[in-house]
C-alpha cells in the first residue's frame, strides 16, 4: 500500500523519502494549537503535519514549506485531495521563505541527524541529517518568521532534544511543555515531544507510552492518536 489513510484524508509517500511515521503522528496529534490562527510547517515531506493540524483546527491559515521537489508534489497532491485544499505549499528552503505576516505557531518534525553514518539515498539523507537545515538554523528561522507570542512545537529523539533546549534558551527561547515517548513501559524515553516559546515558565512534563505489553495501542496513546486512526 502506497499510501496511509486516515479517518479524514489519506497520505500518499511514495514520492517521499520520509514516510508516515509515529513521530509525525504524535507530533501533528500532541502540538499546541490552542489560541493560533496561522501556522507553518517547516520541512512537510508527505503534507502530514500541516494536514492533521488542519484537521484539528480548521480555521487554521496552514503554510508549509519543503525543500526537496518530489516531497513537496506530493505534499501539493495531498493537501489538494483533502478537505482542506487551501493549505498553501511552498517548495524552498526556510532559509529563503519569506512571509507577509508573522505566524503563531510553528510546527516541525526535523531532520536531526548530525554524526551518522549516511545512506546513497541523496533524498532521504537530506530529510533525515542536519546539512541542509541546522538546529540553529531552525531556531533562527522561527524567530524571523513569528511574532512574541509564538509558539514552536517540534519531536526530537531524546540525546537530540537536550542539545536543542541548550541552543534554544541560548537564543531566548523556553521550554514550556515536554513529553517524553518510550515505544513500551519496559524502554527507555526515545523521543521528545516540544513546545518553545519566547515566555520563561515552569514547564509542564509529561510522560507516554505508545503499547502495551501484548503490542496494543495503550488507551493514554488511543486518547491522543483517535481522532486519525482509522481503526482506533
Amino acid at each position: 500500500m502506497s499510501g496511509f489513510a486516515f479517518k479524514q484524508f489519506k497520505v500518499e509517500h511514495d514520492q517521499c523519502a520520509m514516510k508516515v511515521s509515529t513521530d509525525g503522528i504524535l507530533l501533528g496529534a500532541w502540538a499546541d494549537l490552542n489560541g493560533a490562527s496561522s501556522l507553518l510547517d517547516i520541512g512537510t515531506g508527505t503534507g502530514l503535519l500541516a494536514l492533521m493540524c488542519k484537521q484539528r483546527a480548521p480555521h487554521l491559515k496552514v503554510s508549509a514549506v519543503e525543500v526537496d521537489e518530489a516531497a513537496y508534489q506530493q505534499a501539493l497532491q495531498n493537501c489538494q485531495q483533502s478537505p482542506w485544499p487551501d493549505i498553501n505549499i511552498y517548495h524552498q528552503c526556510v532559509q529563503q521563505f519569506a512571509a507577509e505576516t508573522k505566524f503563531d505557531c510553528v510546527i516541525s518534525n526535523p531532520p536531526y541527524f548530525n554524526h551518522s553514518l549516511k545512506s546513497d539515498n541523496a533524498a532521504r539523507n537530506a530529510a533525515r541529517h542536519t546539512d541542509g537545515l541546522s538546529f540553529a538554523e531552525l531556531i533562527a528561522a522561527f524567530k524571523r518568521l513569528t511574532h512574541k507570542q509564538a509558539r514552536f512545537n517540534l519531536i526530537l529523539p531524546s540525546e537530540e532534544a537536550q542539545l536543542f533546549i541548550t541552543l534554544a534558551q541560548q537564543q531566548g527561547l523556553y521550554l514550556n511543555a515536554h513529553c517524553q515517548v518510550q515505544a513500551t513501559a519496559h524502554k527507555s524515553f526515545t523521543r521528545s515531544l516540544m513546545t518553545f516559546s519566547y515566555e520563561q515558565s515552569e514547564v509542564s512534563t509529561t510522560q507516554l507510552c505508545i503499547r502495551a505489553d501484548d503490542n496494543s495501542y495503550t488507551s493514554q496513546y488511543q486518547a491522543l492518536c483517535r481522532e486519525f486512526y482509522l481503526k482506533m
